[in-house]
């Protein structure tokens, strides 16, 4: 059964009171009044409105001041401001502050059946809004669980119980017996590796490390992600070139998460460039920012895709017929990117290549990395895939 709407309304003119109790009578709304600031406050909490109507020019506490004081207890709550005709440049002074829209005297029953109807649609949309992000941070938590105990947990035992039976059976095995156990391992082992991305992408509150950030040299992060997708490239014959044209400042952050953003990157620009292909990590300081880009000539994201790639799960069209991947990288290295206070970008185009640029403010813009070493990396990764 849906509630009734609330509506509180602080004048301190009986005649604007009494008009607007009138309007309303007909309306499926509950109204409260209240002659002054103060009174209107002291009933926030015991009425708890949906929507206050505030008259700004009022003795004692203005309606300035009972904005003020609404935004500090519920920022949720939607105010609309009534104002005389001579104050209007009060009325969009005070919305600039907070309020949603503001009502002139004298008015119509109409133009006041309208703009409440319109701030209460408001107020619903902003409830709704609330209640979706506290639904998805929810579904993070129990699809998690899920993943951990219901999918992670029974791999393990198989994976564990895997290595035993094959120690037990080496004298026994025949070479073809051999290589499918190794290829059982290798199955589990993939499996296990993307219940570990789909638990960081999705469960792991990235915000946290600001917690314990200090000042981090790129350089040595920037070598660590190339080593660690090196192998990869070299698989598929593709060159990763580093190009490092000045010393970078220190960034403010975690080095191991800033790790895993290229590291990310990186093996998306591999994956999704064809043998023989490149992929170049670039880095350089500009304007009190460090500019870090992955870039490859693979098979490129379709415009269409571009918007979308950093979703969780997300894989572009273009990615058919390339290695596979769980969806999630570029959601979890823009939820690190930000957690630095940074931006992650995207440049594509269909069969050439992708470019992915990431820019986070410099610690102490002027001073050279503590590792006094120069690094530059730039990255193009391709297909809205998120490994």
């Amino acid at each position: 059964m849906e509630t009734r709407s609330k509506i509180l309304i602080i004048d301190d003119e009986d005649v604007v009171l009494d008009s607007c109790l009138l309007v309303f009578e007909g309306e499926d709304y509950e109204v409260a009044t209240a002659r002054d600031g103060g009174a209107g406050l002291a009933l926030v909490p015991e009425f708890n409105p949906d929507l206050i109507l505030v008259d700004l020019m009022m003795p004692g506490i203005s309606g300035f001041d009972v904005l003020a004081q609404l935004r500090a207890t519920d920022p949720t709550l939607v105010a609309i401001v009534i104002t005389g005709y001579s104050t209007v440049g009060s009325a969009v002074e005070a919305m600039k502050q907070g309020a949603f829209d503001f009502l002139p005297k004298p008015f119509t029953p109409d133009e006041l059946r309208m703009i409440t109807r319109r701030g209460l649609e408001k107020r619903r949309l902003v409830l709704e809004t609330i209640a979706l992000r506290r639904e998805r941070e929810m579904l993070r938590e129990n699809f998690s669980a899920i993943i951990s105990h219901e999918l992670r947990s029974p791999l393990s035992a198989v994976q564990q119980n895997l290595l035993g039976l094959a120690a037990e059976l080496s004298g026994q095995l025949t070479e073809a017996q051999k290589e499918r156990f190794e290829r059982l391992k290798g199955r589990i082992g993939d499996l296990l590796g993307m219940i570990g991305t789909w638990l960081k992408a999705v469960s792991v509150p990235v915000a946290k490390i600001r917690e314990s950030f200090t000042p981090v040299a790129l350089p040595p992060a920037i070598a660590k992600a190339v080593e660690t997708m090196q192998p990869h490239a070299t698989r598929k014959a593709i060159t990763i070139a580093e190009a490092v044209g000045e010393p970078l400042p220190p960034v403010l952050g975690d080095a191991g998460t800033l790790t895993e953003a290229l590291v990310n990157l990186i093996g998306n620009a591999v994956k999704y460039t064809p043998a023989g292909g490149q992929v170049e990590v670039r880095a350089r300081s500009e304007g009190g920012h460090v500019i870090l880009e992955v870039a490859d000539n693979g098979v490129g994201i379709a415009p269409e895709d571009l918007p979308h790639v950093f979703g969780d799960f997300y894989r572009a069209k273009s990615s058919a017929g390339s290695e596979a991947g769980a969806g999630l990288g570029l959601a979890l290295t823009k939820r690190i990117v930000e957690a630095h206070a940074g931006t992650v970008a995207v440049a594509s185009e269909v069969g050439k290549g992708t470019t992915f640029t990431i820019r986070l403010p410099a610690h102490g813009a002027a001073t050279q990395s503590p590792a006094g070493t120069p690094s530059a990396a730039s990255s193009t990764r391709d297909p809205g895939d998120q490994s």
